[in-house]
């Protein structure tokens, strides 16, 4: 249950209360607006875009799946960032498709394309 959906419920549960009828409506309009609010993307995340590209890039070369730190040193752009850095963007980019992961003996190996088992 989400939170406007906790308020509405509530609301209704006091409803013949009017001072907290317009408190939970205050803070719904809240949630609302806070919900519609369009936020530009930070310093950091225009950043990580170009990186996303690179590491397509040098994915699209490598001639077979990779680790993290085989994709860092096949990737000179991404050289100098940290590994948590890079695993969020593989993340990313997982999320939209672009790169497939797979386990051998529990490490992690990254190569463009779908995701086989959806995990």
């Amino acid at each position: 249950m989400t939170k406007k959906e906790m308020f509405v419920a509530i609301r209704e549960t006091v409803a013949d209360n009017a001072e907290m009828v317009a408190f939970i409506d205050h803070e719904i309009e809240l949630l609302d607006k806070k919900r519609t609010s369009s936020r530009k993307p930070t310093k950091t995340q225009l950043e990580n875009d170009a990186f996303k590209a690179d590491i397509v890039t040098a994915l699209a070369n490598a001639d077979a799946p990779v680790t993290i730190k085989e994709l860092m040193a096949i990737c000179p752009n991404i050289a100098g960032l940290t590994n948590q850095r890079v695993t969020h963007m593989l993340t990313d980019l997982r999320k939209d498709g672009k790169v497939a992961r797979t386990y051998v003996k529990k490490v992690a190996y990254f190569a463009l394309g779908n995701e086989v088992d959806g995990e």
